[in-house]
């Protein structure tokens, strides 16, 4: 886990989050839902912004506190309008929130 130490680091998505995350990300481009995406590692959290379209606000931000690791969890799912959809300490399960509609979208 890529925690931010006291020294000025940044905190970042591991490579196993981001297998985790593109996974979901490359079947919702599939499907024709999102187009675009950008990363922030910031000092306290990391962000994983996704877009319906390049330039406007992201649908959905994934999002890593580690400092609320021991509490509700550091991983959560926020969408558009700042409300949180998810939160928890497994990342699989708090995507799942978006995964309900990837299947809603494959079955229009």
């Amino acid at each position: 886990m890529n925690m931010a130490p006291q020294t000025g680091m940044q905190t970042a998505f591991h490579r196993t989050e981001l297998a985790i995350i593109l996974s979901l990300y490359g079947r919702m481009v599939a499907a024709g839902e999102w187009r675009d995406y950008g990363i922030s590692c910031l000092k306290d959290h990391a962000v994983f912004s996704i877009f319906r379209r390049t330039a406007e606000h992201p649908l959905y931000r994934i999002e890593k506190h580690p400092k609320l690791r021991n509490r509700q969890g550091m991983y959560s799912v926020v969408a558009m309008d700042g409300q949180t959809l998810k939160r928890g300490h497994d990342l699989k399960a708090v995507l799942r929130v978006l995964e309900r509609k990837l299947i809603r979208a494959v079955k229009d």
